[in-house]
């Protein structure tokens, strides 16, 4: 059974800098993402996990290598592709919520149809407020919701339009613990229940375990990789990589 990929990256390569100040980010990376897998990245500062992901994601442009997204070539597109392409294949999450003050939380997961002047599916709306438990806060303006529920509907706003990848950076980083495990299992049930691909960059043991697998950068390189992970077996892998 042949395996459907979300992203491919074949000898990545990200350098920043000239001369004395060079500095070799990503380092000939490697790596295929499932579609419908939750796979996050972890690595001690300075990995190049932040940078991975920005490139994966068409953020950064790589210095050299390819990055397939859903079968088509990142490194050939346009400035203009690349927007367009973010806008339409890319959902992110970020640490900060991103959300309109004045907007309703229906109105915020709506935006990014309003800026495009296209008609959300509505049966998809229905399904993703219903994974995300966001029934009752629709109505509701930023400022009437808990940080929990104000990520929450950034990750409906990522979902919606059915994203060949949703990329997370450090989605908890604001929150407190039980928020955030919250925040992740919703995360988690978007993979399992609507078949979500997510890509997520953490420095939390607790946070990778909830993916399927864990790849650990280390020096711009792919070195590890943990299936079915634990809080206790990434802390053990991270301590040895000096993480």
């Amino acid at each position: 059974m042949t395996t459907t990929l979300a992203v491919e990256v074949t000898d990545l390569v990200k350098v920043y800098g000239t001369g004395d100040t060079t500095v070799r980010a990503l380092d000939g990376v490697g790596v295929a993402f499932p579609a419908g897998e939750f796979t996050a990245i972890m690595g001690p500062s300075g990995s190049g996990k932040s940078t991975l992901m920005h490139c994966l994601a068409g953020l950064d442009a790589a210095t050299s290598g390819s990055i397939r997204l859903g079968g088509t070539e990142l490194t050939e597109l346009s400035d203009k592709a690349l927007t367009v392409l973010r806008r339409e294949r890319v959902g992110f999450v970020f640490q900060s919520f991103n959300l309109l003050p004045t907007l309703t939380a229906e109105q915020n997961i709506l935006l990014p149809f309003d800026l495009a002047g296209r008609r959300p599916d509505r049966r998809r709306l229905a399904q993703v407020v219903a994974v995300l438990g966001l029934g009752d806060r629709l109505r509701h303006t930023p400022s009437q919701l808990s940080g929990g529920q104000q990520q929450r509907v950034a990750c409906a706003r990522a979902l919606l339009g059915r994203p060949d990848v949703v990329f997370a950076d450090e989605p908890t980083g604001n929150l407190d613990s039980r928020t955030g495990a919250d925040v992740l299992d919703v995360l988690r049930r978007s993979v399992h229940e609507l078949g979500q691909t997510v890509v997520m960059v953490t420095h939390d043991p607790v946070a990778a375990s909830y993916a399927d697998r864990v790849l650990m950068l280390a020096d711009g390189r792919i070195v590890d990789e943990l299936r079915r992970p634990t809080p206790d077996t990434v802390l053990d892998l991270l301590k040895r990589l000096g993480g």
